[in-house]
């Protein structure tokens, strides 16, 4: 099992294996076809609220996986997610925020991980 994250404005490649959308709104600019998800997992994305309360504000970042990290607990769509990553060798979670190393992919990515 490989679980891989990535921007999804970076050019797909066959590498990447199964690709999944984690992002809860569509990423701006982005067609379907340069996307190339095979699945689009909005439901497993932060909800609106803390999505907003977050802001991609550093400082922020540490409250936001404990809440995000809740949220994910009594998820149905991160259980899916789970089954996905089981299903197939390689996966690459695919997120539009610009900070590479402080977003939800990056929390989903540790959490499919340590389980």
């Amino acid at each position: 099992m490989e679980v891989n994250i990535k921007r999804v404005y970076q050019p797909a490649v066959d590498a990447d294996g199964f690709r999944v959308l984690v992002d809860r709104l569509w990423p701006r600019g982005i067609s379907k076809e340069h996307a190339r998800a095979n699945i689009w997992l909005k439901e497993v994305g932060p909800s609106n609220e803390l999505r907003k309360w977050f802001n991609h504000e550093p400082e922020k970042w540490g409250q936001f996986r404990e809440r995000y990290q809740l949220e994910l607990r009594d998820n149905p769509a991160f259980r899916q997610l789970q089954e996905i990553v089981q299903e197939h060798e390689k996966v690459t979670l695919v997120y539009s925020a610009h900070d590479e190393t402080m977003n939800q992919a990056v929390v989903l990515r540790e959490m499919l991980v340590a389980n």
